[in-house]
């Protein structure tokens, strides 16, 4: 599994909206549509994923960039989908508060520089 800071995923991720297939929690999951277009907002310390129609937001996902640690690259799930969770450890223990599900895993030329990649 490869790990990447937070700054280095969001970053790379703010390039690629139109492949992002799906995002969400444990509790909540936000799905691409035709009809949808994805955006990206931030305030302080908290970065929002918002699902929009139109000019009406229609969802949204705010990440509390203070509590996670890094991002881990899951791997290709059968059905091509690449899938990235924000992980957050807390007493020693990790746990995916978010993810991301993209049509492609990093590419070749937007590859994060190792010095950009959190090391856990």
């Amino acid at each position: 599994m490869s790990t990447y800071t937070l700054e280095a995923f969001w970053s790379w991720l703010l390039r690629h909206p139109n492949c992002i297939l799906r995002a969400g929690t444990a509790e909540a999951v936000l799905y691409d549509d035709d009809d949808f277009h994805w955006h990206f907002a931030s305030e302080a310390s908290v970065v929002y994923v918002q699902i929009i129609r139109g000019k009406r937001l229609t969802a949204e996902l705010a990440i509390d960039t203070d509590r996670i640690s890094y991002v881990q690259y899951v791997g290709e799930e059968p059905e091509g989908e690449h899938l990235f969770e924000l992980v957050v450890e807390v007493e020693e223990q990790n746990a995916a508060s978010h993810f991301f599900v993209l049509s492609h895993a990093f590419e070749q030329d937007d590859e994060v520089p190792a010095h950009e990649r959190a090391v856990h």
